[in-house]
């Protein structure tokens, strides 16, 4: 397996283990998408408590990357995925972050889905 494909099944652990559900094709079309950041702790979790963070990910995927218009509907898109994830999760990994909000806004078909 390389190494890839276990991020890949990390994240898809990580999903299962908290009853989130997930497509694993689609799972690992978003974490292809990350490029080597995945392979670098900090830069593979997301920080659900630190604004500047939740802004690049609003800025940079969000409205970037899934060409969403900026608006408030953005923000509490975060909160939620936040939440449900579990706002006491130290390791909200930033595929599992990017993918629940792929599914929250529709956006699968920039993925090619």
């Amino acid at each position: 397996m390389s190494k890839f494909d276990e991020k890949v099944a990390l994240y898809k652990q990580f999903m299962d283990d908290r009853n989130l559900r997930s497509n694993t094709e689609l799972l690992a079309a978003v974490t292809k998408g990350l490029g080597p950041s995945i392979y670098k702790a900090d830069a593979e979790t997301v920080s659900g408590s630190d604004a500047k963070e939740l802004a690049t990910v609003k800025n940079n995927f969000l409205i970037k990357k899934l060409g969403l218009t900026d608006s408030k509907e953005l923000d509490e898109g975060i909160e939620e995925v936040m939440e449900r994830i579990g706002k006491s999760e130290r390791k909200k990994y930033r595929a599992v972050v990017y993918y629940m909000l792929v599914k929250k806004f529709d956006k699968e078909s920039v993925y090619g889905f």
